[in-house]
Order: structure tokens, then sequence, then C-alpha cells
């Protein structure tokens, strides 16, 4: 069974923490939105401009679904893998940390000319808009919630080894 799941927006940390951790834990790391290009053959932006949200959206659910089943480390989801109905079953029982990050330092980590597909259009309100909807999705899902703002990658590392369930 996965050992940590990691949520939260763009920009949130969980790529750089979810390594970190991993390497903290002595565990393998895995990011399910690599596990979308690896299937796909394509990026993810590729994938929205090409086949469509929607079809990410199913890609990105089995990528879940699989990595629940096999993955015995630190996985990373994608921002918006949690919108999928299943995937937030899929996710009932298991370590789910949620990284918080306030739009500023998101603004800055993720880079407004990013490839991000969904910030395409005025990156920084599209952003704040998702971060909005997805909130209270995260938080409902977690079993742990971390702020992320300007701290140090090992402290927030060291707040969610101390803040998981035994």
């Amino acid at each position: 069974m996965t050992k940590v799941v990691l949520i939260g927006p763009p920009g949130s940390g969980k790529t750089t923490l979810g390594r970190l951790l991993a390497q903290r834990l002595d565990l393998t790391f895995r990011d399910t939105d690599a596990d979308v290009e690896a299937v796909a053959g394509k990026a993810v932006s590729e994938i929205f401009i090409e086949d469509g949200e929607e079809r990410f959206r199913e890609l990105e659910h089995e990528a879940v679904r699989a990595a629940l089943a096999e993955h015995d480390g630190v996985l990373s989801l994608g921002g918006g893998a949690i919108l999928h109905e299943k995937t937030q079953e899929l996710l009932g029982g298991h370590p789910v940390v949620y990284l918080e990050v306030g739009l500023a330092d998101a603004v800055q980590r993720v880079g407004l000319g990013s490839a991000r597909p969904l910030l395409v259009l005025n990156p920084r309100s599209q952003l704040k808009k998702l971060m909005d909807e997805r909130r209270p999705i995260y938080e409902r899902l977690a079993v742990l919630r971390v702020v992320t703002d300007k701290r140090d990658p090992e402290e927030l590392v060291e707040e969610i080894v101390k803040g998981l369930p035994a």
C-alpha cells in the first residue's frame, strides 16, 4: 500500500517534497503526471491540446488507480486528480497529505510563462480560481495539512514525517 499520497495545487511542492520525503523515508517516489505521460507518449500539455481535458482526466484516474494498487512509497498526484469522484473514493483510507500554498508562492513557483495547460489565459487569475475550487476537496481528503509558503523543504519533510499517522 502507498505510504504517503501528496495532493495540492500546482506550485505546492508535490514533486520536490515527494522526492525529499521518499529519500527521508527510504522509499521510492512516483508521480502520476509522469505515469500519464509515459502511457500517452506525450506531455500533459499535449494531451490537453490534442485529446482534451476529459481524456487527460481518464488517463490520470487510471494512473492513480494503478499507482495506489502497485506503489509502495511516496506518490504525488497531479493538482486536478482529486476532481475525479472515483479517484476521491480510491484515496479513502490512504495517508493523504494536502500541501497548501498561497497564491503568491504558487505563482512564483509555477511561473506565469509555464506550459501548464489550465493556466494559459490569465495564469494568475486561473490559478486562483483552480485553488479556490479545489481547496474544499483537498481539505476533505487529507489526513494531514501542511502549509508550504516561504518554508524550507527539509523543514516541511520533517513536519510531514511527524504528522503522518503511525
